[in-house]
């Protein structure tokens, strides 16, 4: 997932929604590299097909795990905050949403 430059810029001056559980998705997303190393040991080390991908589908299921809780993340604090004090932010911000929602679920 990418951001436009112009996107980033408008974003700098504020916190990210995820900011109140920040620490919560690293702590996840590090659990996640170790299961990604693991797996690649698992490859090294010539394991069973069903094994490794047994691992590779709990590892997968874990990305989106982190992805849903930053999107309920990014719509109660950037989404709410935008409905609440500008309308043209709030209906690009819809926009963002629907754009991530389409690319998280391949429409």
């Amino acid at each position: 997932m990418t951001t436009s430059p112009a996107t980033a810029r408008d974003h700098q001056h504020q916190a990210p929604g995820y900011a109140g559980h920040k620490a919560d998705h690293l702590a996840r997303l590090n659990k996640i590299e170790g299961q990604i190393r693991g797996i690649s040991r698992m490859v090294t080390d010539d394991r069973y097909c069903i094994d490794v991908l047994t691992q590779i589908t709990a590892a997968s299921r874990a990305l989106q795990e982190v992805a849903l809780g930053l999107l309920d993340d990014h719509v109660r604090g950037c989404v709410d905050n935008a409905v609440r004090t500008d309308p043209d932010q709030a209906e690009q911000k819809f926009t963002e949403l629907n754009d991530a929602l389409r690319r998280a679920l391949r429409l």
